[in-house]
């Protein structure tokens, strides 16, 4: 029997090159991404130039964690994450992000700390995160700013409450962000099916044959490479370097 084979990036996770926003933060940093968490997937940071942290919040509490070129810093589903730059070397903070679950975040899998009322629901929330895309760049630049302090601005306080023994705040926006998603479950689910279940069972697989002593699959083996579908795209952090497929 020839074991199943998944051609897609290994483990079906998601890669992308992110330059942090530059802008002054509410706070007075030098520069920061918009503070958000995911549902489903775990995000991982590969540091390849610049200085910085990444400030994070759960119900355990907050923890800012070093970043520097080198650094290689991850964390699990419901933490909120805040990458802030560190200024002062002239470089400014560039990533290589690996996501978990290829694509889930690109169909909703994150929310922003937005305040509780533009939780309510999937409309009202859209169109507080929306961005203009046919729009000169200097307007999407200010739209995305825009959103980024709005959240900034809640994730302060929540951190604040959670720092002085109020863990209610943070739960209400938990909840609130495990019912914006609840509509799209289902499509999530066939897309995971497709993408990180579909690798794990391709490794069963292999591993089921190799123990049979059938190595077919190794003859089939190819190589693939890609180049950016997209440049200097406008996400949550900073500007993206995005691939197609990946």
């Amino acid at each position: 029997m020839v074991s199943r084979a998944y051609d897609g990036f290994p483990a079906a996770v998601g890669v992308s090159r992110l330059t942090v926003y530059d802008w002054p933060t509410v706070d007075g940093l030098p520069g920061g991404g918009t503070p958000h968490l995911h549902l489903t997937c775990g995000e991982g940071y590969v540091v390849t130039a610049g200085r910085g942290a990444v400030q994070t919040l759960t119900t355990s509490g907050f923890e800012e964690t070093p970043l520097e070129p080198g650094t290689v810093a991850w964390f699990t589903p419901g933490t909120i994450h805040r990458l802030v730059t560190g200024g002062g070397d002239g470089e400014g903070l560039e990533i290589t992000v690996v996501v978990q679950n290829r694509g889930l975040p690109e169909a909703g899998d994150a929310v922003l700390t937005l305040p509780q009322d533009l939780l309510a629901g999937p409309g009202t929330y859209a169109e507080a995160i929306r961005v203009p895309a046919d729009s000169p760049e200097a307007e999407q630049a200010e739209a995305v700013r825009i959103r980024r302090d709005l959240a900034t601005r809640r994730f302060l306080e929540l951190r604040e409450a959670t720092e002085n023994g109020d863990p209610e705040p943070l739960r209400a926006f938990q909840r609130a962000a495990a019912e914006l998603v609840r509509p799209r479950l289902d499509a999530w689910e066939r897309q995971w099916r497709q993408g990180a279940h579909a690798a794990a069972e391709a490794t069963r697989a292999q591993l089921d044959a190799l123990r049979g002593k059938d190595d077919a699959h190794l003859t089939a083996a190819r190589v693939f490479a890609t180049a950016p579908a997209a440049s200097g795209r406008f996400g949550m952090c900073g500007r993206l370097a995005v691939y197609p497929g990946v």
